[in-house]
């Protein structure tokens, strides 16, 4: 009874636009449990709304999301003015969410990704006064723009393809005869405007310099927003597997962009950039693998992606405090031996798990891909006690050993997804992250031999300085006019010199 009394006097507290958005967040969110039972036992049909298994889960988990960062922004915003438009705006970015995952056609399609980025501009300039985030918002519009574009070409070719704008029989369509020409190149616009939505390489600066928005913009923006590129090529699976050169696309500018983020990560210390360009590294990941045809990953990807960004963003205060205890303390080096031991430890757990039942139908190239990846895990420190090195290895074993289970259990739901690996393109994914990880131990036993490489990668590689300039290029504001100096190129240059510094 206490804790109900507690509850009810804070929810008396908050503002009236809060006491209306939480009731009814809740709710949909109830609503929205069934999604994936139900969507199991539906017939995709060619209606213009389609619920699947994937999109049912996806709407609870963007729900509850929803929900949790309205409650943290009723807290967060107490006493700031604007919070009615706040709510609205975020009210609106979480029904075009919704209505993207039910999308069935074409226009459904195109019509909710625009409406997320509108509504989503008046969250991301919330403090319309700070230069960045206006920075990052306009640039931000004009890659949306340029999405729009690519996905109605996409759509007009696959339409006068198929005679259709269903994306239900435009899947039967491929599946009985095919992808023509057209329905290449209409997979390639797809490819490509999913790279400009999902703010890889090299459109994706505004997603670092968005770090100017309130704190739960953020965590709504990388646990949920940015993650529909990857929920969009799943749904157009069947099309990508008969498009190798959208594939290839993907893959390319996935590995890319997984690579040269993880790297610009490494060099960065404030706590909300680093997880930015985390998210840009996992965007690139997901991609990749979406490119490679493990949609099974992809989905699994995706989910963990959401819980884990909304959590660290929402206790963004927490980990500011943890990390300033550990820079108080002395770094402890890496042991050389589980540099070299950790994906071989790593890849055999993995190759076990998959002979208990062959439940995990995974090919050597991805089975090898993910081994170098959690191989941090394993990394033992040298100065720690036999005991406690023990327990961290044992640790690490146990959390890889349940991140495959988690995979494996991934292909066993009934989601509708089904797996078509290429072994090409696998190959260049594994020799990619072997070079990323042969980055992370030259970093560990000779730092001082990549100083060169630290300034270049705590510049972004300067992707992000041509990308600017060419967005202000095409589409000048007025209030970027009005500070640019005579030298051309100058105000951007001095822009992203304090955007740096700030970060």
């Amino acid at each position: 009874m206490a804790m109900g009394a507690l509850l009810l006097s804070r929810f008396s507290a908050i503002t009236r636009p809060w006491r209306v958005f939480m009731p009814l967040s809740a709710l949909a969110f109830a609503a929205s449990l069934p999604g994936a039972w139900v969507g199991a036992h539906l017939p995709t049909g060619s209606s213009w709304l389609a619920l699947t298994p994937l999109s049912g889960l996806l709407a609870a988990l963007v729900q509850l999301l929803g929900t949790v960062i309205g409650a943290f922004s009723a807290r967060y915003l107490e006493g700031e003015d604007g919070q009615k438009r706040y709510a609205a705006a975020l009210a609106g970015v979480l029904a075009s969410v919704h209505l993207l995952l039910l999308a069935n056609h074409w226009l459904v399609l195109i019509a909710a990704w625009s409406l997320i980025g509108v509504a989503l501009q008046h969250l991301l300039c919330f403090y319309g006064d700070r230069p960045f985030a206006r920075l990052a918002a306009h640039k931000k519009r004009l890659a949306d723009r340029l999405a729009d574009v690519l996905l109605l070409a996409g759509a007009l070719l696959a339409w006068h393809e198929t005679g259709s704008g269903s994306l239900g029989d435009l899947a039967r369509y491929v599946s009985a005869h095919g992808a023509s020409p057209a329905l290449q190149c209409s997979a390639v616009c797809l490819a490509l405007a999913v790279v400009l939505r999902t703010a890889l390489l090299p459109v994706h600066g505004w997603l670092i310099q968005v770090m100017e928005a309130p704190t739960p913009v953020s965590a709504l923006l990388h646990a949920g927003v940015v993650n529909l590129g990857g929920f969009v090529l799943i749904r157009f699976a069947t099309l990508l597997d008969h498009a190798p050169a959208a594939r290839w696309l993907l893959a390319v500018v996935g590995l890319t962009t997984a690579v040269l983020a993880g790297l610009v990560m490494l060099t960065r210390i404030t706590i909300k950039v680093r997880l930015a360009w985390s998210t840009v590294a996992q965007m690139g990941f997901m991609v990749l693998e979406c490119g490679l045809g493990l949609y099974t990953f992809a989905a699994l990807h995706l989910v963990g992606h959401s819980l884990y960004k909304a959590h660290h963003f929402l206790s963004a205060s927490s980990a500011v405090r943890q990390t300033r205890l550990q820079m108080m303390q002395d770094p402890v080096p890496v042991h050389a031996a589980s540099l070299l031991l950790a994906p071989v430890a790593a890849a055999g757990t993995l190759h076990m798990l998959q002979g208990v039942d062959g439940a995990a139908p995974w090919p050597w190239w991805w089975t090898t891909s993910l081994a170098l990846a959690w191989a941090p895990l394993l990394w033992l420190p040298r100065k720690r006690p036999a005991g406690a090195t023990l327990r961290r290895a044992v640790a690490g074993l146990i959390m890889i050993a349940g991140l495959g289970c988690a995979a494996s259990l991934a292909h066993r739901l009934p989601l509708g997804l089904h797996d078509t690996p290429g072994t090409a393109s696998g190959l260049l994914a594994l020799l990619g992250l072997a070079a990323l990880y042969g980055c992370l131990i030259l970093l560990q036993w000779r730092p001082q031999a990549l100083a060169a490489w630290r300034c270049w990668s705590y510049a972004g590689f300067y992707i992000d300085e041509y990308y600017t300039r060419l967005t202000l290029l095409l589409w000048p504001t007025p209030w970027t006019e009005a500070t640019a100096p005579a030298a051309p190129g100058t105000a951007i240059r001095t822009t992203n010199a304090s955007a740096a510094n700030v970060y």
